[in-house]
């Protein structure tokens, strides 16, 4: 452990130059009385660092001096997948390793590599969650991980969407983050095939200490695709023949997504003089899609299936009516006000 962390002190000096003590401490976590004793040590064995005083002061590495040594850990290495996702890196337990990592990789650059590598955290950050949503709670992440490296099987008590829990017996293959979410790819022990689950939606994980023969032609990349795209079309079955005018065009991406948005594309006839089209929009049922449609207001106008129209006019009286009692109200005060 202290080897670690005086390998840590030597590549933080020479990857960053000047560092306080104060900052090393902060930065791994020890005592301030710690960090000395570390540079002594380094100073002991060899290492030229020297203090300069004062407010602006700090330890640093003679200049020229250079070691190649990064040394990284067989779980480092693995960790190098999520070098840019910080926030899911942590939520794999990975957070401590991957900073680790990157500190030996940045080390063991060139200077002209390493300056534009810093250049490149500095002007690029990626965020992997949805506008407007939460990443998913899921305190059985971290657990589910080890699994799937220690091809662990696990019993989960599963919450479907619906509601309904069920227990089931898994061999997990992979993980998947979409959006902000996990997803869990394994195989049910009692079941044909490989299936998905979300994992803010384990409730209660147990894991059997046996491990499983993983099907060496699986490709975890090449299965999402696959299940992605089926889970879309399953998903929006009803297909809804609209008109839409411009602004409703430009909002379908924002409120439908890129998936819907591609289908109106594709079937967007040419504009009216007004410059309103018509199109196919996938929904998931009639009622789920009334409500939808409903936020693009007169914008848009559903012309097919009937159903679906009759739905939307309802809905859309029913809101009226709820707001019809205000504007009599409203009349009602301003005649009085007159008088």
């Amino acid at each position: 452990m202290r080897a670690s962390r005086l390998l840590s002190v030597l590549l933080t000096l020479q990857t960053r130059g000047r560092v306080t003590a104060q900052e090393l401490a902060d930065e791994l976590e020890v005592s301030v009385r710690t960090v000395y004793r570390d540079i002594e040590s380094l100073g002991a064995a060899g290492i030229p660092v020297y203090a300069e005083r004062g407010p602006a002061g700090g330890y640093r590495l003679l200049d020229g001096f250079r070691t190649r040594l990064n040394g990284l850990t067989a779980d480092e290495a693995d960790s190098l997948l999520f070098a840019g996702l910080p926030g899911p890196a942590a939520e794999l337990g990975l957070g401590a390793v991957v900073a680790s990592a990157q500190l030996k990789l940045m080390a063991g650059l060139a200077p002209e590599l390493r300056e534009r590598a810093e250049r490149t955290a500095e002007r690029f950050h990626l965020d992997t969650v949805g506008w407007y949503r939460e990443a998913d709670r899921s305190p059985h992440l971290a657990e589910v991980a080890n699994t799937v490296w220690r091809r662990h099987r696990i019993r989960v008590r599963y919450r479907r969407w619906g509601g309904a829990v069920s227990e089931r017996l898994l061999e997990p293959y992979g993980l998947v983050l979409k959006a902000g979410a996990w997803y869990l790819v394994a195989k049910p022990v009692d079941g044909d095939g490989h299936r998905t689950y979300r994992v803010g939606r384990i409730d209660e994980l147990d894991v059997v200490e046996e491990e499983f023969e993983r099907e060496a032609e699986f490709s975890l990349p090449e299965y999402w695709a696959a299940w992605a795209e089926r889970f879309e079309d399953e998903l929006y079955r009803v297909p809804a023949v609209v008109r839409l005018s411009p602004r409703a065009r430009l909002a379908v991406a924002a409120l439908f997504g890129p998936y819907r948005e591609q289908a109106v594309a594709e079937t967007a006839s040419a504009p009216d003089a007004d410059g309103w089209v018509r199109a196919v929009l996938p929904l998931e049922s009639l009622r789920y899609g009334a409500h939808e449609l409903l936020q693009l207001g007169a914008e848009a106008e559903v012309l097919g299936p009937s159903e679906l129209r009759r739905a939307v006019a309802a809905q859309a009286r029913a809101v009226a009516a709820m707001y019809e009692a205000d504007a009599v109200d409203a009349a009602d005060e301003a005649a009085e006000i007159r008088a």
